[in-house]
């Protein structure tokens, strides 16, 4: 970012108290959850660097904005990478490295006693290269493709891991940090994959991704996509007539497709979303695709529509066939995204620790939610997720148009940090509440 000044519309006030504030959780806590969260609230330590948190924000957004710059398509982040690497080595991780998957990972050991957290944002947009990721200032908010998700989540992880190096918190449980790549479109979550892989002994997992702070996700909606190809022979429109048609067969497809029932519970949609095919429009079409996008709650409700989808793509090449007294026409089913269905117990301690810290902060969080995230790989393997905000306001995601606003922002580092100190623990002060078991 070159010669933008940094002129924040931060609600700064005092720091919170951790009576006046107060909501009531969003989730029931167990005492034992709730005794842990109140040890790390009200030691002076935690007090101090929460304080501190609220005081760097500016640095913060400077940050964001400054990464926001950087563009990083999926398959193409290695540029923020590099940068983003180089920023937590900078923050004392010695040891972060860029793995095989591009993914930036960093650890921030503890005592060698405790669970090990795992917490991310993810380093890839949607825009491709070509577009200008150049951060306007227009009325109080910061214009930029990007700029809320997720670069809002790699700055808070920054600030986290400062403020925690400043006041030399040592924790009981391990902290793994990670910029990783591949959450947006192919990308397929294969940053998230890679690093769940590669990376043993993770008890429990945390996205960071956008804005506002108004949710807590512990449910992962899976999807299935495919590109459908159809094939044929090809010819002259007027010369070759009566080949049969890879794109009438695609048309039969789709319009079988297009009648398909879902159910309304548990949640099913779909979409073909692209097509493509043809040489010319006096040709016989030799070849045609369309992608085809399949989300669902429920994985035996998201495979049940995957055969209805192909049946209907086969039913359509047997009636093009037939139509032409032809055996030339076939279909491909080709993979080329797959997001495992995935939830985390409302009474897990990663969700009750969650809701807790939002209600500490007098943040009124609007409910538990199910989305597509980072998390529905680890909660897919049965490993405690979910995925929280940065902080802010913003809006416009996956548009040229987004934007972010840093009205009360800090709240969202301050959240990640009591996060994380409730579910590692700390040393002397508190005792973790994320189970040691995988």
């Amino acid at each position: 970012m070159k010669n933008l000044a940094i002129t924040l519309i931060l609600c700064l006030q005092p720091f919170f108290s951790t009576s006046a504030q107060e909501l009531e959780p969003l989730v029931p806590l167990d005492e034992p959850i709730s005794e842990q969260l109140q040890a790390v609230l009200i030691a002076p330590i935690v007090q101090a660097a929460l304080q501190r948190i609220q005081e760097r924000e500016p640095l913060t957004v400077e940050e964001q904005l400054a990464i926001t710059e950087i563009a990083a398509p999926p398959f193409q982040e290695k540029r923020r990478a590099d940068d983003y690497l180089k920023r937590l080595s900078d923050l004392g991780l010695s040891d972060a490295y860029i793995d095989s998957e591009g993914n930036v990972v960093g650890y921030r050991r503890g005592t060698g006693k405790g669970p090990t957290l795992l917490i991310a944002a993810h380093l890839d947009t949607v825009f491709p290269e070509s577009v200008d990721t150049t951060v306007k200032l227009r009325g109080g908010r910061y214009y930029a493709p990007g700029i809320g998700d997720d670069t809002r989540g790699l700055a808070v992880l920054l600030s986290v891991i400062d403020v925690m190096n400043q006041y030399d918190i040592e924790t009981i449980g391990d902290i793994i940090f990670s910029g990783n790549v591949g959450e947006e479109g192919r990308g397929d979550l294969r940053g998230v994959k890679a690093l769940f892989r590669d990376l043993e002994g993770v008890d429990g997992f945390i996205s960071v991704d956008g804005v506002r702070l108004s949710r807590i996700t512990a449910g992962g909606t899976g999807s299935r996509r495919f590109e459908f190809i159809f094939s044929g022979p090809g010819g002259h429109s007027f010369g070759a007539f009566g080949l049969p048609s890879a794109i009438h067969a695609m048309g039969r497809a789709i319009a079988y497709i297009a009648e398909l029932q879902t159910p309304q519970f548990p949640r099913t949609t779909f979409t073909v979303g692209t097509v493509t095919g043809g040489t010319s429009v006096n040709s016989i079409a030799a070849d045609a695709t369309f992608a085809i996008d399949m989300r669902s709650n429920s994985s035996e409700s998201l495979a049940i529509f995957e055969r209805k989808v192909k049946q209907a793509a086969l039913t359509a090449v047997s009636e093009e066939n037939s139509r032409w007294d032809s055996d030339a026409i076939s279909v491909e089913f080709k993979l080329i995204g797959d997001r495992p269905v995935g939830s985390t117990s409302v009474e897990s301690p990663i969700v009750q620790v969650a809701a807790g810290a939002y209600a500490k902060l007098g943040v009124n969080i609007g409910g538990i939610t199910i989305s597509s995230t980072d998390s529905n790989v680890p909660m897919a393997l049965g490993i405690p997720a979910i995925t929280i905000s940065g902080g802010g306001d913003g809006g416009g995601a996956h548009s040229p148009a987004e934007w972010f606003e840093p009205v009360d922002s800090y709240l969202g580092p301050q959240a990640v940090l009591i996060n994380i100190l409730t579910l590692v623990g700390i040393s002397g002060v508190s005792t973790p509440v994320l189970a040691n078991d995988y």
